[in-house]
């Protein structure tokens, strides 16, 4: 079921009425409503990979309580067994294809052919979040930072909970499982403030991203034949629809589980107003960011053994964070040229510059220096989605090369400077919310308050009325 879909909008305020007014006696039977629940929305797009979306969840749930042992290599043994299973699955659904291919054109250079089989299913949404979710609550375990839960509802929900299912963010078991085992009571304030977010979420979805989409779409599947300055639009365009798309995903996550009660980690932090390319990742995707530096990087050994293991383990979490988005050669290269990136400000030590608050945070306007940094950075930021959106990693290298080279006709460009019209906008709406993610307050007025909301809804009804919708851009990871 899609954010954005009319069967949304029907089920979420019959979900949201049972919770209050007929489930609400217990904390179990709210859990119990929201699983439900939870389930038929995933099952909404195939009922056939619940299967696997419960399998996962009761394998995670049973080595939680062995990874709990007291006896190391018992504690061990099912903490591998998790590892295994978490990654098989993975493997199998997403990667399998992509191995077997590569390994494939591996022996065809050693004149061997071979014709292996291949799964060629559609990828189960969001089993590269659930995934995480079931690994971090049992490595959490493992580290004695929490105990096992007794009630597999809880744990169930925890793993599926409908807003964060599909595309996050990835929640820890430490912050979301306390919230799902407490009582929950109406907040007007919390609903409110969720119910903005959804707003603000829609548009940045509804009205940028899938506007952005339509000359996005254009300009890349014709590359070749568009010149420099258009291919610098359609990069932009690409910058600022992803962004668009995927944080307007998270604001309606988060306010959709601000109805019910609950708050979810934090996803986004304007991140394109960072000042270098370590404050980017440190906004960006926050909570795959953090997974990784968790339960990869500083058990590798982080940083604390020296720049040269600390070069190699950022390079490895980068290559991984790339593949994990997708089996293909272009997210990996996306990954190292974040890593390549990133080198600079690890071996001078400046990886942990601006690690507070957002830029110019008490005052209008940035500086000229931050202003530069901003677009030093976007700059760098922008060139990799182009890898990351081109399947072929020559295709990648070719519009690089387009941008640089084919000056011939720069007039095409003003048939997509309809990019600029949402663009532009949206840096200026962030700019003013920049102080707080989570906070979407235009005025303090009441009636101006209303006045707005309104026409915010108006708009994007009238967008989804005119324009292709578009599914999430994540539901492929």
């Amino acid at each position: 079921m899609l954010f954005n879909s009319f069967e949304y909008w029907v089920f979420l305020p019959i979900v949201f009425l049972l919770y209050w007014f007929v489930f609400c006696k217990t904390a179990s039977h709210q859990n119990l409503l929201l699983l439900a629940a939870s389930y038929f929305f995933y099952g909404w797009w195939s009922w056939k990979f619940l299967v696997l979306l419960a399998v996962s969840t009761l394998l995670d749930f049973g080595y939680g309580f062995g990874v709990a042992s007291a006896i190391k290599n018992r504690s061990r043994f099912f903490l591998w067994m998790s590892i295994i299973n978490n990654l098989g699955i993975l493997a199998v659904f997403k990667y399998y294809d992509f191995f077997i291919t590569q390994f494939q054109h591996g022996l065809r250079i050693l004149d061997v052919h071979i014709s292996p089989s291949l799964i060629q299913v559609a990828l189960p949404i969001g089993i590269s979040f659930y995934t995480f979710h079931g690994m971090s609550y049992v490595f959490d375990i493992y580290r004695g930072l929490r105990k096992p839960v007794a009630n597999l509802a809880d744990y169930a929900l925890f793993v599926s909970f409908f807003p964060l299912l599909i595309s996050g963010p990835i929640e820890r078991a430490n912050h979301l499982l306390p919230q799902v085992q407490a009582k929950r009571s109406f907040s007007y304030t919390q609903a409110v403030d969720g119910g903005r977010l959804i707003l603000w979420g829609m548009f940045k979805k509804v009205v940028i991203a899938d506007s952005l989409a339509l000359y996005v779409n254009e300009i890349f599947d014709r590359y070749p034949s568009h010149h420099s300055l258009t291919l610098i639009l359609g990069a932009v365009g690409f910058s600022f629809q992803i962004y668009a798309d995927f944080s307007g995903y998270t604001d309606i996550a988060t306010g959709t589980a601000k109805l019910f009660g609950f708050e979810l980690l934090s996803n986004f932090k304007f991140p394109y107003f960072s000042r270098n390319l370590a404050e980017f990742w440190r906004r960006w995707h926050i909570s795959l960011t953090t997974w990784f530096r968790d339960y990869l990087y500083i058990p590798m050994g982080g940083s604390k053994q020296g720049k040269r293991l600390a070069v190699r383990n950022t390079f490895i979490v980068f290559l991984i964070s790339g593949f994990w988005h997708g089996a293909s050669w272009n997210f990996i290269v996306w990954g190292g040229i974040h890593a390549c990136g990133f080198m600079p400000l690890l071996l001078s030590s400046r990886n942990r510059k601006h690690t507070g608050k957002i830029v110019a945070a008490d005052r209008l306007l940035p500086s000229a220096r931050e202003l530069l940094q901003m677009l030093g950075t976007f700059t760098f930021v922008t060139i990799s989605w182009i890898f990351f959106r081109l399947h072929g990693v020559r295709s990648g290298v070719d519009y690089v090369k387009g941008i640089f080279s084919s000056f011939d006709d720069p007039g095409e460009a003003l048939r997509f400077l309809g990019i600029l019209y949402y663009v532009i906008p949206l840096i200026l709406i962030d700019w003013w919310l920049r102080r707080d993610e989570r906070k979407i307050r235009w005025v303090s007025s009441p009636a101006i308050g209303w006045t707005i909301y309104i026409i915010v809804l108006t708009i994007i009804f009238a967008y989804m009325g005119n324009a292709q919708a578009y599914r999430f851009i994540y539901f492929q990871f």
